[in-house]
């Protein structure tokens, strides 16, 4: 029962990740400038590695099992990595600098990812650390990234408010401590810290769902003035 509650929030976090990824795509769609389009894969890795989160909680002691650990690890730090790099290239005045940066690391991605395939699925060839010991790694890494992302919210919103967006920083602080939460939970298992860890990324993903919302009604009534 408690799994299945438990898979249940995976999947409406999952949900909750791919209308965000619908909504991010937007102001790519309008622009087609690259510094866009990090954030709807960032929110696109989100959402896969919940998925995967309940389906390793799913599958009980099934061959997969590990298979779906690890990938929900990395799929998970992708999604950091990729919503860090889209705010640091946000801050560059140069579209085509961006645009090469942004190829750059997509190309360094696929190379990584290929690289993870072969060792986590493949028969091994090179010693891994322990899920658990990789675990703590992966909260503490992702949990830097949103802390940093953060900050870079704050710091655009400081150079140039926007009252639409203003609960962004919000978001990610709340990610960074679903992150912290997870992590206290995998160092000495409180499923206090579990439960909370699942409420946090609930709220801060619903924080990222209005701000969103109230973005895209606001581009609505801007382009409806221009047109009067």
């Amino acid at each position: 029962m408690d799994n299945l509650f438990f898979v249940l929030v995976e999947g409406v976090s999952a949900a909750i990740a791919f209308v965000l990824v619908w909504f991010m795509v937007k102001p790519y769609r309008m622009t087609g400038e690259n510094r866009f389009l990090g954030l709807p894969i960032g929110f696109a890795f989100l959402g896969v590695s919940y998925i995967c989160m309940g389906a390793s909680l799913s599958l009980g002691e099934s061959s997969l099992l590990d298979e779906m650990r690890w990938l929900q690890l990395f799929t998970g730090a992708y999604a950091f990595v990729f919503i860090a790099v889209t705010y640091h290239l946000s801050f560059e005045t140069h579209e085509r600098k961006a645009r090469l940066l942004m190829q750059a690391f997509a190309s360094l991605t696929v190379l990584v990812s290929i690289f993870l395939f072969i060792v986590v699925f493949l028969p091994p060839v090179l010693a891994f650390p322990s899920y658990k010991a990789a675990d703590e790694y992966f909260k503490v890494f992702n949990m830097m990234l949103a802390l940093y992302v953060t900050l870079q919210t704050l710091r655009s919103h400081a150079l140039k408010p926007e009252s639409k967006t203003i609960l962004a920083p919000l978001g990610y602080a709340l990610l960074a401590f679903s992150q912290y939460s997870f992590l206290i939970w995998s160092l000495d298992s409180s499923f206090s810290a579990f439960i909370g860890a699942h409420a946090i990324r609930i709220v801060g993903l619903l924080v990222f769902l209005f701000v969103s919302y109230e973005a895209i009604i606001a581009r609505k009534n801007v382009a409806r003035e221009g047109q009067v």
